[in-house]
């Protein structure tokens, strides 16, 4: 298939999972509700623990946080998988196949969730007080997972518009419907004005807004999970519901931006050629 035509394919992939992104389910408007109750009942060196993450969430905008990529580690996949040791940097990533790019960002999907598995699984055996571990660390291995398939499709995570776009993604994965129309909205056009995001800041309605989103998404499974043992079961299946949602979330945004760049390219490639 020409390589246009085929593309184009996968962009329209993605455009059907975005699609099916914004459609709602009865169960996901009755999971919201028992949070509402429960920040009633929620003891309060947990409400502490949501206040810091508030902290680390601006604090990942500004500088990157803690959440360091496997740069390292990803080139030299790279490397392998192409044969080329020319392959060096981030921005030498830009020019290898998106299907190799898809391989390395898959198969690192399935060992975060695996990891995210096992997480959930060790956090759930005390109840509500490990639940209290278990929300940072998961928000901090969603952040390095996004942080690491964007280096897999050539962006730099260092820059603080592709930051933004991580947290975006965070969003889209946590969000209810209305949200979801609202921030795939914004991410269509940020490939637009790419390297132009001095405005993705505003976008972002409060740290808040972005934490306690991300903690209603664990649904009714974390509210299991509060249960001593048994929450070693709910755990485990939660946290793995959403790492494997935050990895496709992530692999399917970087992916509809190279794939658009690319495009954009053989445009240029062929004015040029007609234009010689």
């Amino acid at each position: 298939m020409d390589e246009r035509e085929w593309l184009k394919a996968q962009l329209k992939e993605i455009e059907k999972w975005e699609k099916d992104q914004q459609k709602v389910w009865f169960w996901e408007k009755l999971s919201r509700l028992p949070f509402q109750m429960l920040d009633k009942l929620t003891p309060a060196f947990i409400q502490k623990k949501i206040g810091v993450l508030l902290d680390e969430m601006g604090n990942y905008i500004q500088s990157g946080g803690v959440y360091l990529t496997s740069e390292k580690g990803i080139i030299h996949q790279f490397q392998k998988k192409c044969a080329d040791e020319s392959i060096q940097r981030i921005e030498d990533i830009e020019k290898a196949p998106i299907n190799i790019m898809d391989a390395i960002s898959e198969q690192m999907g399935k060992n975060r969730t695996n990891l995210a598995t096992v997480q959930g699984a060790t956090t759930g055996v005390g109840g509500m007080f490990t639940l209290a571990a278990d929300i940072p660390a998961v928000l901090g291995l969603s952040l390095k997972t996004l942080q690491d398939i964007a280096v897999t499709y050539g962006y730099d995570p260092k820059n603080k518009e592709e930051r933004v776009f991580i947290i975006k993604c965070l969003q889209l994965n946590s969000a209810d419907v209305v949200g979801k129309k609202s921030i795939l909205k914004e991410l269509k056009s940020y490939h637009a004005s790419e390297g132009k995001h001095e405005n993705m800041i505003s976008q972002i309605q409060g740290w808040r807004e972005v934490v306690y989103n991300y903690r209603d998404s664990f649904g009714w499974k974390k509210l299991f999970q509060l249960v001593p043992i048994a929450g070693i079961l709910f755990g485990a299946a939660s946290n793995r519901s959403q790492l494997k949602g935050i990895a496709e979330t992530g692999m399917m945004q970087y992916r509809k931006r190279r794939i658009l760049t690319r495009l954009e390219e053989l445009t240029q490639q062929e004015q040029s050629e007609s234009g010689s």
